[in-house]
């Protein structure tokens, strides 16, 4: 993720990749889309404008293909939630979903994630984040592009209104114990257990969780707060 602002060094934690587009994921693209996709803009957006009410709004910063997104706001009506992902496949599946389910309570930005943070959502105004499986960068010389590093925690706890908390998940223990790290070193932050809590039931298991369950691969949630 990138930004260029001078209190955030600049970050780069993804590569965007030729996904195939599938015919129904375009066919949500084009008519769907212009529903719930928020262009991006280099200034403070009016969400409650957006959503068409006020309500305890939520982030996921990197939705995938969307099906836990789409499965956390069929469960959790109350909450407006905005997700925010740079590839394409992704952003059509969700909004397939959204479409097949019904669902109003989402919005959706194509961009980079750091900038929609500090352009377009002011200070405390979230009730949450999720953060779910971002890429482990898995070689130790690529540790630098993982997206947890200080400058966008501070981001984020900055954008939480107090008492709101940030949700963190991984399937890779050295990343989780980096994000226990930099979650810990956060003044704003406090961690809700002693360490990693377990999965809280409003983060849905994943196909892919749940195969690597049944592998025996472990998974590690984090679950601070902001005072």
């Amino acid at each position: 993720m990138t930004t260029d602002t001078g209190a955030h060094p600049r970050i780069r934690s993804y590569v965007l990749r030729a996904g195939r587009v599938g015919s129904g994921q375009a066919r949500a693209l084009a008519e769907i889309g212009p529903q719930f996709m928020l262009p991006y803009q280099p200034g403070l957006r009016d969400f409650d404008a957006a959503f068409g009410r006020s309500a305890p709004r939520i982030l996921e910063i990197g939705f995938g293909m969307g099906e836990g997104l789409a499965e956390i706001a069929a469960a959790h009506p109350e909450n407006d939630y905005l997700g925010v992902e740079v590839h394409t496949p992704g952003v059509g599946a969700l909004l397939k979903q959204l479409g097949e389910r019904g669902l109003t309570n989402v919005r959706v930005i194509q961009h980079d994630a750091v900038e929609v943070l500090t352009r377009m959502l002011a200070p405390a105004s979230l009730a949450g984040i999720h953060i779910f499986f971002p890429d482990p960068w898995h070689k130790k010389r690529h540790h630098k592009r993982r997206l947890i590093q200080p400058p966008l925690v501070s981001l984020l706890a900055s954008r939480l209104q107090p008492g709101g908390y940030i949700h963190l998940a991984t399937d890779w223990q050295d990343y989780a114990g980096q994000m226990l790290a930099v979650l810990g070193a956060e003044p704003l932050l406090a961690n809700t257990v002693a360490d990693y809590a377990p999965r809280p039931d409003t983060r849905p298991l994943t196909k892919f969780e749940r195969r690597g369950l049944r592998l025996g691969h472990g998974v590690w949630d984090l679950v601070f707060r902001r005072a």
